[in-house]
C-alpha cells in the first residue's frame, strides 16, 4: 500500500551518476568504502529518515517513494528536472585570479571555492584568470538511486526518537524521552548543551514533533548538569621526626 504524504519512513540507498557510475551519496558503509573521497570512518552509516512528499529528498526520489511500500527494492532514475536542475551557462563566470587574494596561487581546476558568498567549482586557471562554475556539481546529470524501503514508523515514541536524531545527530541511547500525552519530555545529554545553534535545534525539534505527533501539545526540554567527580585530595606528607633527621 503506497505511503500517505508525511509518512515517516527509513530508506537505505546508494546514489550514482548514471553516465559515470560515480557514487556521490550512500547510507551503506560498504558502498561508501568504494569511493575514497566519500568514505568517512567516523560517520555511522544507517538508513535515512524521510518524510514522504515533504521534499526531504530530491523530487524524483520523493515521487518514487510516494508510490512505494515497505519492503520494496527500487531503482529510481532521477532526471535533471527532478534532480539538481539543468545546467545554466549564465552561472559560469570568468574572474581575475587576483580577486582570490592570498590564495590566488594555491587554487587549481576542480577545487571548490566560495566567491561573493556563492560556492563554485574552478573549471579553468590561466593567463591571470579563473573560470568558476556556480552550477550545482550534478546539474544536468541523470542520477540513479538504488533504494530499499526498510520501515514505516508507526508509534509516537519511534517518531519522536527519529526526528530528535535527525536534528541533533545524537544516538537514541543518549537521549531520554518521556511521552505522557499531551506532553513530550526530552532530556538531552550534557555534551550537547554547548552545541552551536542549540536553541534553533530545539525549536525545530518541537515543530517536527507537533507536525508528526498530533497527540503532543507541549514539548519540554530537560537539562541536567552533573558535578565533576571530586579529585582525590593528596595527603600531606608526614614531617620527619628529630630522631629520623639525625
Amino acid at each position: 500500500m503506497p505511503f500517505e504524504k508525511g509518512s515517516l519512513v527509513l530508506v537505505d540507498y546508494t546514489a550514482r551518476v548514471k553516465d559515470t557510475n560515480e557514487i556521490f551519496e550512500t547510507t551503506r558503509e560498504e558502498d561508501a568504502k568504494k569511493t575514497a573521497e566519500l568514505y568517512d570512518p567516523s560517520h555511522k552509516y544507517e538508513p535515512r529518515l524521510v518524510s514522504v512528499g515533504e521534499s526531504w529528498v530530491l523530487k524524483g526520489l520523493d515521487d518514487a517513494l510516494a508510490k512505494a511500500s515497505v519492503g520494496d527494492k527500487l531503482t529510481v532514475e532521477v532526471t535533471p528536472d527532478k534532480g539538481f536542475g539543468e545546467r545554466d551557462p549564465s552561472k559560469v563566470r570568468m574572474i581575475p585570479q587576483r580577486k582570490l587574494g592570498d590564495k590566488a596561487d594555491e587554487v587549481g581546476v576542480g577545487d571548490v571555492i566560495e566567491v561573493d558568498n556563492r560556492t563554485g567549482i574552478i573549471r579553468y586557471v590561466g593567463s591571470g584568470r579563473i573560470q568558476i562554475d556556480f552550477n550545482h556539481r550534478f546539474a544536468g546529470r541523470t542520477l540513479l538511486y538504488d533504494v530499499n524501503v526498510m520501515k514505516k514508523l508507526e508509534n509516537d515514541s519511534e517518531k519522536a526518537s527519529a526526528v530528535i536524531k535527525r536534528r541533533t545527530g545524537l544516538e537514541d541511547s543518549k537521549v531520554k524521552i518521556t511521552l505522557v500525552a499531551p506532553t513530550l519530555e526530552i532530556e538531552l545529554p550534557e555534551e550537547s548543551f554547548l552545541a552551536e545553534g542549540l536553541q534553533v535545534i530545539k525549536r525545530a525539534i518541537a515543530n517536527d514533533v507537533f507536525k508528526f505527533l498530533p497527540s503532543v501539545r507541549a514539548v519540554r526540554f530537560v537539562e541536567n548538569y552533573t558535578a565533576p567527580a571530586e579529585q582525590k585530595k593528596e595527603q600531606p606528607k608526614a614531617e620527619a621526626t628529630p630522631e629520623a633527621q639525625r
